[in-house]
């Protein structure tokens, strides 16, 4: 059940796309993004993560760090659709009122080498104020790691989520194998609303080395109000995406990803209806990570719809019961606590990556 308070936001943005749309530029550049690709026509992004400058600093690491093994200082955070989605989530810290809709034009976007190569000037350049001078007489108050920095010039882990669909950019699988040809892996994060996508990557071995697919909403009914798409069947195209995870898994990390927000997909209902999508995509993971009250989700959820880490662990717990139940084998295999995430999988062994 959706509270009285929630439906009150969902009715109030219940039309978010504007006409104008340019202003989204200089949206995202105050957003500390840096728009990659050809001037004019880019569709490309990069942003620096917070844990990425943590890693530096000495702060601590990232959650993909110490479950997956990934190097938070050597991962780069972009997206080669920075703009373009198929829906309008409650949650999205995008200013989702300038999405340019949910198609590029094959012949107009850059190519993968291109957009590799750019995200990481543009890496690099977001991280020129934690390099120190040794020559310099001023005092630095930079407190990276020097060493840390010069190895983070050259990310050998890319994060293509960040903002925006990635499966809409029609050279996806491209790019995929380009930066695996490279020597680097790949994280794709995607709303799973493209499952002939997925089936054309994987038919030309064109996988990442791990696929996220989110999955917010436990039913159709919350998936429609909750994520708001512009695809009339977009919960069918879902499971059709999830529906392809036991083939995915011989050639990749398969994940079931849940953001977790207080009120809206916590439930005990919810739980049980999780578990059964759960049962039928047969995932090699489940990612549970607490919803974040950042960017623009800020005006539409408040920050008391963010759940603690006992929060989530408690979901984790109830998950893992609810799944013994359906004979399934999940069970925690790591949680961290800062981001307030949780993962599941049958063998903890199995979590860290190989370098393709």
């Amino acid at each position: 059940m959706i509270p009285e308070k929630v439906k009150s936001i969902l009715k109030s943005h219940k039309s978010e796309i504007s006409e104008d749309h340019q202003n989204w530029k200089a949206i995202l550049r105050k957003q500390h993004y840096e728009l990659v690709g050809t001037p004019g026509n880019e569709h490309s992004a990069v942003q620096i993560c917070r844990w990425t400058k943590k890693s530096l600093r000495g702060e601590g690491v990232c959650y993909k760090q110490k479950f997956y093994g990934i190097k938070s200082h050597k991962c780069c955070q972009m997206t080669p659709a920075v703009s373009w989605c198929d829906n309008k989530c409650l949650h999205c810290w995008r200013a989702i009122e300038h999405t340019l809709g949910n198609k590029l034009d094959e012949k107009k976007v850059d190519n993968p080498k291109k957009i590799i190569e750019e995200s990481i000037k543009a890496q690099r350049k977001l991280l020129q104020g934690f390099k120190k001078d040794p020559k310099s007489e001023k005092k630095q108050l930079s407190k990276a790691d020097q060493k840390l920095w010069k190895e983070a010039q050259n990310p050998d882990q890319f994060a293509i989520s960040l903002s925006g669909e990635p499966t809409i950019y029609p050279k996806i699988g491209e790019l995929i194998k380009e930066l695996r040809d490279q020597n680097k892996t790949s994280f794709l994060v995607s709303n799973g609303l493209h499952p002939e996508v997925l089936k054309n990557i994987e038919k030309k071995d064109q996988l990442p080395t791990q696929l996220y697919i989110s999955v917010n909403s436990s039913n159709e009914k919350a998936y429609v109000k909750f994520h708001r798409s512009c695809q009339k069947n977009a919960w069918q195209k879902l499971n059709q995406s999830l529906n392809l995870f036991p083939k995915l898994n011989k050639k990749t990390r398969t994940i079931f990803r849940i953001n977790l927000i207080k009120d809206l997909n916590m439930s005990g209902e919810n739980i049980r209806e999780f578990s059964h999508l759960i049962k039928n995509s047969k995932p090699k993971f489940i990612e549970l990570k607490g919803f974040m009250s950042v960017g623009f989700a800020r005006q539409r959820l408040g920050y008391d719809r963010m759940p603690y880490h006992e929060d989530i662990l408690d979901f984790a717990k109830q998950l893992e019961r609810e799944l013994k139940k359906l004979d399934l084998k999940y069970k925690i295999l790591d949680e961290h606590y800062f981001s307030r995430a949780v993962v599941l999988g049958e063998n903890k062994k199995d979590l860290k990556i190989r370098k393709v």
